[in-house]
C-alpha cells in the first residue's frame, strides 16, 4: 500500500510541477513580443529571470516527482534504504499528501523488522 501511495503522490507532484509553465510562457512573451505588453516594454533581463525561475522550478518539481515514484519502487524491492528515508523526509514538505505519506513512510522504515529487510543478502552471510 505504501508504494502505491508513493506512485499517487509522485503523480500529483508531477502535475503540480506544471504550474510554473505560466512564468515560463510569460518570460518567453517578454523576450519575443515586448511591444504587446502595453506601455513601455519590460527589460529583457526580466524575461530571462522568468524563464530561468519557471524552468528551474519545473525541473526541480519533476525531479522530486521521479524520486518519489522511485521510492515507491524501491520500497517494494527492499532496496536503497537511505534513499527511501531521505525522500520520505523531503516528502514532509509537500503538504498535505506528502506530509502524511512521509510521516507514515518514516514510521514504517525505522522499524527494526523493516530495516532488516533492506539489508543486502551478501551482508546477511557476514553477520550470521
Amino acid at each position: 500500500m505504501l508504494s502505491i501511495f508513493h506512485y499517487i503522490v509522485g503523480g500529483i507532484a508531477a502535475l503540480f510541477s506544471f504550474l510554473p509553465v505560466i512564468h515560463l510562457a510569460l518570460g518567453i512573451l517578454f523576450l519575443v513580443a515586448p511591444h504587446r505588453m502595453g506601455g513601455s516594454p519590460p527589460p529583457q533581463f526580466l524575461g530571462w529571470i522568468f524563464i530561468i525561475m519557471g524552468g528551474g522550478l519545473m525541473l526541480v518539481g519533476w525531479a522530486f516527482a521521479v524520486c518519489v515514484i522511485l521510492t515507491g519502487r524501491f520500497i517494494v524491492r527492499h532496496k536503497h534504504y537511505i534513499f527511501c528515508l531521505v525522500i520520505a523526509s523531503l516528502n514532509c514538505l509537500f503538504m498535505p499528501f506528502g506530509t502524511v505519506l512521509g510521516v507514515f513512510t518514516i514510521v514504517v522504515l525505522v522499524r527494526p523488522s523493516v530495516k532488516a529487510m533492506f539489508i543486502p543478502s551478501e551482508n546477511l552471510e557476514l553477520t550470521v
